[in-house]
């Protein structure tokens, strides 16, 4: 529902517009003045301003133009005048005004004046609320008992609208798992809104989560909707929930039971209907143990507990997975289609996939750009395999360095390439080491150096250095 603003110091008039739009199916607010209707705009988010050019009381139609303009260069503002007057009128649309408009006149006609700045606005919000949805075009592959036992537990839980705690190992496809939940489910008309907990500091989240008004805090320059509210009607996602921090906890524990949202710098309560799905790759009541959850956050979150297999316990779905990436990313690049040699699935199969779905797709894409034959061969597959340390989904890189036994301990093709030089050959394995780290941090940079025992600015020169960045998310 369109929310107008009609600024006139004209009391009738502000009765008489005001409830022809309200009958009509709109919001409507009224000021009368122009200070008046800077402090609307600064408190409720407006669609469109009706302003008056000749006010008596404080600032003229002009004036308080020109500060909505400075304030809110993106709102929508038509002028309104009892005298036609060309000067007044070129004026105005050269300081921002859309459109000037002679009373009196009626609300049909408003209507149909300002509808097309009305239409722009809807498709802007719906622009932002799909740039803010980072939703995987990949469909859950395979045929094992494990992936049709996981389909079962969504078909289930999908129209029931209770809330589900996701688990499973970094790129396992959780996000898959969650927007396959929203799909089936009756919010599938509305939004699917992701947020990555652990790919935010701090002092971010609660302002993507709950939003935040202007100058709210340093560098806060316009008003901004939150993920909440974004997601309002639909489904909120918060994907690895574990990494957040226990004051925004609170703060998700108090919109779940009340429903209420209010932004960072603001006083204003909007109520949000929102299906909140989670996910996690830490064993939380762990963490509640070690005073890292809430856990009347997760009573709240585990009404329906889903838990995604790691892909080495549904190898036998490989061969579709290598496939399924083979084909989409074939289309993507536009490249010469390859073929896989049937020879070459099971060392495919071979291999434990530490990273999981994520970790086959990359291999996958590298094979497809680096193999200039027609065909991957079985020889091809081992080659790319052989140059990833195997380091194993219980890394300890986050408790003890790597020392000598830790490398003896990897495979010898991983540590020595003859005719490669020492510095190349430490170059690849320090990239290797960084990249493993990430992946197993879910590319938290803190927590990732931290486990480095590096600066977080060194990591990222390391990381620009070897030309690492993070992959696009497949959950």
């Amino acid at each position: 529902m369109e929310t107008f603003l009609i600024v006139d110091d004209e009391k009738n008039i502000l009765k008489m517009l005001s409830q022809g739009l309200k009958m009509r199916g709109y919001q409507a607010l009224t000021a009368a003045s122009g200070e008046e209707a800077l402090q609307q705009v600064m408190k409720t988010d407006v669609d469109l301003v009706l302003l008056d050019i000749r006010m008596e009381n404080g600032m003229d139609g002009v004036q308080t133009l020109v500060k909505l303009r400075e304030r809110y260069p993106e709102l929508n503002v038509v002028m309104m005048s009892a005298q036609q007057d060309i000067e007044i009128a070129t004026k105005t649309m050269e300081l921002g005004a859309k459109r000037y408009i002679t009373k009196p006149i009626g609300i049909d006609k408003i209507l149909s004046s300002v509808q097309p700045f009305l239409e722009i606005s809807r498709l802007a919000q719906e622009n932002e609320i799909l740039k803010s949805q980072i939703i995987a075009i990949d469909e859950m592959v395979g045929e094992s008992a494990a992936i049709s036992h996981l389909r079962s537990q969504i078909d289930r839980v999908a129209g029931s609208g209770l809330g589900v705690l996701i688990s499973g190992e970094n790129g396992t496809g959780k996000q898959l798992v969650a927007n396959a939940i929203h799909q089936k489910s009756e919010r599938a008309t509305k939004t699917f809104i992701p947020l990555n907990c652990a790919a935010l500091p701090d002092e971010l989240i609660e302002s993507e989560l709950f939003g935040h008004e202007r100058g709210a805090f340093t560098g806060a320059d316009s008003r901004r909707q939150g993920r909440f509210e974004l997601a309002d009607g639909g489904t909120l996602f918060l994907d690895e929930i574990g990494d957040m921090s226990l004051k925004a906890q609170a703060k998700v524990l108090r919109v779940i039971e009340t429903g209420e949202v209010e932004r960072l710098g603001g006083n204003q309560i909007r109520t949000v209907d929102v299906r909140i799905i989670a996910a996690t790759n830490k064993n939380l009541p762990e963490e509640i143990d070690n005073g890292h959850f809430r856990r009347d956050l997760f009573y709240r979150l585990n009404v329906v507990p889903i838990t995604v297999p790691p892909l080495r316990e549904r190898a036998e779905d490989i061969p579709l997975l290598v496939q399924h990436f083979a084909e989409h990313l074939q289309l993507n690049m536009g490249s010469t289609p390859k073929a896989i040699d049937p020879g070459a699935y099971a060392v495919f199969q071979s291999y434990n996939w530490p990273g999981n779905i994520r970790e086959l797709k990359n291999i996958v894409e590298r094979l497809l750009i680096m193999v200039n034959r027609d065909v991957v061969m079985a020889p091809d597959v081992a080659e790319a395999l052989s140059l990833i340390p195997q380091l194993s989904a219980s890394s300890q890189l986050a408790d003890d360095a790597l020392d000598l036994g830790a490398l003896q301990s990897l495979p010898s093709v991983a540590l020595y390439k003859p005719g490669t030089a020492l510095s190349q050959m430490m170059d690849t394995a320090e990239a290797q080491c960084i990249l493993a780290a990430l992946e197993e941090f879910n590319w938290n940079i803190r927590r990732t150096a931290e486990a480095l025992e590096v600066e977080r600015s060194n990591l990222y020169k390391k990381m620009n250095k070897y030309g690492i960045s993070r992959p696009d998310s497949d959950g």
